[in-house]
């Protein structure tokens, strides 16, 4: 179960990873880079929490992050200053765990607009498989095909189907111009041979526009739900030291263009049932399983990269956009769960998914701030009127 884990969590993401990387204005190298960073981080995070704790405590990369970064537009000051906002996303995660008051600040945001949040930055990416079946229909629908087949099977096996069919495209159909079979085997060893940090360049609308919104996301998309999983299934959570590993580790691996790590709901699931051994107490090897693999997969970014970089643009986000389905299905639902308080998730997502800026600010900003606004003012008119 540890393995088929890491392979599931693997699969459904790398491709979000380096499409947010992409939008940022990462080079193929510094793409390469990040998501061998954050790979071997969870990896590394994955095994020594697990060990630590004896619990299945998973980790993962901010996968509604990366979303995030994918449909978010180019920084002023380009991947430096994606790197600040990277620095800024891991200190704050940080500080969460130093700091109670600031973890009940962030549980005190309504769980509606945290979600209608999420829902809109996760929209422009799952529009994303629409628009490859209308623009690249010979290249999507055996991705398509795939990920429906491995759906109908087990949804866990939707997106390493696809992910499968994906590589196959790329082998059989697409021209990758130069890039040859021996490339792709030496782009491992070019990867670690060009391993190298970025100089942050800090500015206020990075830190604003990106920083503190992949924040929000990462602790409302994953870390509260990775915990709630760990807590429903009967394991005993000190969050505390679970925000502050991630948080540091996350810190130590942003000048190599890694996203914030987290911990996993969706992986941590997989390895709490007892599929991954009927003693409770022995199901945290299955966590250390998980992570060393990640370890392992860290050294084919570079090929994976390489590959990515062969593909048409369109594939790749589609790709992505279907891992996203569920979230977006997800996440919208539980926007929408209160008909007494529709209006501020509404402007929440439509703000989120529009693309908007404001003073420099991205719409991700504007959502939550107009989100939180509308949505206590109007508590406090019902309030009122029940008063």
């Amino acid at each position: 179960m540890g393995a088929l884990a890491a392979f599931v969590g693997y699969a459904a993401a790398f491709a979000i990873v380096l499409a947010g990387l992409d939008a940022m204005g990462a080079s193929q190298q510094q793409a390469a880079n990040g998501l061998f960073a954050a790979t071997l981080t969870i990896g590394i995070c994955g095994v020594w929490l697990a060990l630590k704790t004896r619990t299945p405590a998973a980790v993962a990369w901010s996968t509604p992050g990366a979303a995030f970064l994918a449909s978010t537009a180019l920084l002023p000051g380009g991947f430096p200053a994606t790197i600040a906002a990277f620095i800024t996303c891991a200190l704050l995660l940080t500080a969460t765990g130093f700091l109670t008051v600031l973890a009940q600040l962030v549980s005190r945001t309504p769980k509606q607009v945290a979600n209608a949040l999420l829902a809109g930055v996760l929209l422009k990416l799952c529009l994303a498989p629409a628009l490859a079946l209308g623009s690249i229909p010979q290249l999507f629908l055996p991705v398509f095909a795939a990920w429906l087949i491995g759906l109908l099977w087990h949804r866990l096996a939707a997106m390493p189907f696809a992910v499968l069919a994906f590589l196959a495209v790329l082998v059989y159909t697409v021209n990758t111009g130069e890039t040859t079979q021996t490339q792709l085997v030496s782009s491992s060893g070019s990867l670690l041979s060009g391993l190298s940090p970025v100089i942050p360049q800090f500015s206020l609308t990075a830190i604003i526009s990106v920083g503190i919104p992949l924040y929000l996301i990462t602790m409302a998309g994953q870390n509260i739900p990775g915990f709630a999983v760990l807590e429903l299934n009967g394991f005993k959570v000190d969050r505390q030291p679970l925000l502050i590993t991630t948080g540091l580790a996350s810190l130590l691996a942003a000048p190599l263009g890694s996203i914030p790590v987290n911990m996993s709901a969706i992986t941590a699931a997989m390895m709490c049932g007892e599929d991954a051994g009927r003693d409770p107490a022995k199901q945290y090897q299955a966590a250390v399983t998980c992570g060393s693999i990640f370890i392992v997969l860290a050294f084919a970014a570079g090929t994976l990269t390489q590959l990515a970089v062969s593909a048409p643009t369109e594939l790749i986000i589609a790709v992505a956009g279907l891992a996203l389905l569920p979230a977006l299905a997800a996440s919208l639902t539980a926007a929408f769960s209160d008909s007494t308080q529709i209006e501020a998730p509404a402007l929440t997502f439509l703000i989120a998914a529009s693309g908007m800026t404001l003073f420099g600010i991205g719409g991700a900003f504007w959502g939550i701030v107009t989100g939180v606004i509308v949505w206590w003012l109007k508590h406090l008119k019902n309030s009122r009127s029940k008063g």
